[in-house]
């Protein structure tokens, strides 16, 4: 169910198949992310079984450890939501994450979100690196 567009600032909800046990994006807005419809206003790391919080305040604050610790999930794909807008880390940084042998791709924070349940849904080991709530990621 699409309550409104998420451009307008308002929050979109989602309605997908059932994930019995799963962390699932159940809607998310400018300023959050609903992880089975609890709200998180703060970067996060979205994995099947659980919700970390990622001590990341900007785009540009992203650092070597923080790949460090992406490259460690336990995940066969890693996905990383940059906030309203596309914005790709400088390549030495990803490289950390894909010389881990994991798959790696960049998106806006919504895309990230709708993609992160399609490939739970799919029983992908899948993780998801949310910036949410930051001033970059608020700011697109």
């Amino acid at each position: 169910m699409l309550r409104c567009p998420v451009r307008s600032g308002l929050t979109m909800k989602f309605h997908l198949q059932k994930a019995p046990g799963r962390r699932m994006v159940t809607g998310y807005g400018t300023d959050h992310v609903l992880i089975n419809g609890e709200r998180y206003e703060q970067s996060l790391i979205l994995l099947p079984d659980e919700v970390r919080h990622w001590p990341v305040t900007t785009f540009e604050a992203i650092t070597e450890g923080h790949f460090q610790e992406l490259a460690a999930l336990p995940a066969e794909l890693v996905l990383l939501g940059t906030g309203d807008r596309l914005r790709f880390p400088h390549p030495r940084l990803t490289a950390i994450v894909m010389g881990a042998g994991r798959g790696f791709e960049v998106m806006s924070t919504q895309a990230a979100c709708r993609t992160y349940n399609i490939l739970l849904a799919e029983d992908r080991r899948v993780a998801c690196a949310l910036l949410v709530g930051t001033p970059a990621a608020v700011a697109g």
